[in-house]
Formats: C-alpha cells, sequence, structure tokens
C-alpha cells in the first residue's frame, strides 16, 4: 500500500485512468511514443524511456529506445545496453534479485528499503557521460523469475524517489501489454507475404488511409527530406532536436511501408502529399 508520501492525488487517480485506457489504443511503435508523451508525462515526466523485451531463441533482453531530446543518441543507448557493464543492464540485475522498483541517482545513497531498491551508486561523471542521469526503473516477470519486459525512465524530472517507485507499480503493467503489442505487431508485419495485385479500387483505398495517417508535421519533414536536407538541418530549420526528427522520419517509414527515409519522401511524393 502507497504511503502519504507516494499516494495519488484525486487528480493523479483520474489521470492515470485516462492513461491506461490510453494505452488499449497502441499497437505501433509511433502509437507508444505518442503515448508517452502524453498523459503519460505528467505522471512521470522523462525524456528517455529504454524497454527491453524477452524475445524467443535469445538469451539476452533486446532494447528499444524512446527519446525526446537531442542530448541523447543512438551511441548512448548502445553504451547503456552493452552487456559488458551497461547500466541498464546492471538495473535489469539488481531487479531480478526481488522484482521491486531501481532508482539509481549519484545523490541517492544505496538503500534496500522496502517497496524500491537503489542497489547501487552510479558516479554523476559516469551518469553524464551516458546522458542518463535519474533512472527509475520497474519490469514484469514470469513465476520462474525471468524478465518479460523492463522499463527504464531516465532524464526523469527532479531526483528518483518513492513516488516514481509507485508510479511505475501501477504503470508498467499496462506497458508491458502495450508495448507486447507494439512487438507483435511488427513481427507479423515482418513475416507478412509480398500482396497480389487487387485491383485499382483496393490500391486507392490503401493510399487513402495512408495519407489519412500520415500527421502534418511528419509531411512537413518529408518535403524537407525529399528537398534533401540531413536530420540535423530539418532540426535546425523546425528548431526541434535531431532525434523529435528521427521519430518523425520513423513513423512516416512506418506508415508509408518503406524501408528508408528517402523512399518515405519519394513515396509521398508520388502519393501528392508534398505539394
Amino acid at each position: 500500500m502507497a504511503n502519504d508520501q507516494s499516494a495519488l492525488t484525486e487528480e493523479e487517480s483520474v489521470l492515470l485512468l485516462d492513461v491506461f485506457e490510453e494505452s488499449l489504443r497502441v499497437c505501433r511503435r509511433e502509437q507508444f511514443f505518442s503515448w508517452l508523451q502524453g498523459s503519460l508525462q505528467t505522471l512521470i515526466p522523462h525524456e528517455v524511456l529504454i524497454c527491453g523485451v524477452s524475445l524467443k531463441n535469445q538469451s539476452q533482453l533486446h532494447f528499444e529506445s524512446f527519446v525526446s531530446t537531442r542530448y541523447v543518441s543512438d551511441q548512448h543507448v548502445r553504451f547503456a545496453t552493452g552487456y559488458d557493464g551497461g547500466i541498464v543492464n546492471r538495473v535489469v540485475d539488481a531487479w531480478k534479485k526481488d522484482l521491486c522498483p531501481i532508482l539509481i541517482s549519484h545523490a541517492l545513497d544505496k538503500v534496500d528499503y522496502g517497496p524500491y531498491r537503489v542497489p547501487f551508486v552510479e558516479s554523476e561523471e559516469v551518469l553524464k557521460q551516458l546522458e542518463l542521469k535519474n533512472i527509475a526503473a520497474h519490469g514484469v516477470s514470469n513465476k520462474e523469475g525471468d524478465v518479460i519486459t523492463f522499463f527504464s525512465f531516465s532524464r526523469i524530472l527532479g531526483e528518483p524517489n518513492p513516488r516514481h517507485a509507485y508510479i511505475l507499480q501501477l504503470l508498467v503493467p499496462q506497458m508491458h501489454h502495450a508495448f507486447l503489442r507494439v512487438m507483435n505487431n511488427r513481427s507479423k508485419s515482418l513475416n507478412k507475404p509480398a500482396e497480389t495485385e487487387q485491383g485499382s479500387a483496393t490500391l486507392v483505398k490503401n493510399v487513402q488511409t495512408e495519407k489519412q495517417l500520415i500527421s502534418r508535421r511528419e509531411i512537413e519533414v518529408l518535403r524537407w527530406v525529399y528537398s534533401g536536407k540531413t536530420n540535423p538541418e530539418i532540426a535546425d530549420i523546425l528548431d526541434v532536436s535531431v532525434n523529435t526528427i528521427k521519430n518523425h522520419v520513423h513513423n512516416a517509414i512506418a506508415k508509408l511501408g518503406v524501408e528508408n527515409r528517402f523512399q518515405a519522401a519519394n513515396k509521398a511524393q508520388d502519393m501528392d502529399l508534398l505539394t
């Protein structure tokens, strides 16, 4: 049971129900990212989420990252999830001991505090190098204690505290189901056989559906991609982070069913989306 320090306010409880309901509509990666950037940010403000999932025939967790800051690159994530001492893997190992939320900050002392753990103290210098300060993490395991999914929030607003641990206990089960739907949906898409020609009516319907899925911001980004601009250049033009541009491009690639940013821009042009 939550103590007075971690208990949700009435307003937060209503917001939590909204977050839960919104999670039921998450089936794709871009929807998962949008969900993270919505009401959930009020409950646990953060800039980076690293998700781990156990896949068949793989002994190690597969990691996916959702980043909304220009300060964290793919390289930072690779270092954090590396299997030779990466901090996220160390957090996972610590979590597996008693399956309680984990809090990490250079300012927190090592402690075993009932509902959460601070298993080790990472130096401020290391956390700055990784750009992953203030970590709060929790996961879901099977009955044998093996990790099924794991969620590591970082760059959260303020020092990790009991409220973060309590909110993670409430959020993570919903995140678990939403993220598994994303992964299952991706697996089905990758294994889907090539479609045969089904007539002009079906093709027109598909194009109309794709047009409805592409957001105005994604179209704006694709216009600049089509003109030859790089992601950093587009970020400067639109005054947003490079990672925000990457997410827009990734979403457009997924929605258009292509393999890279150039194919996405060309297909959008062919569909008259860029005019």
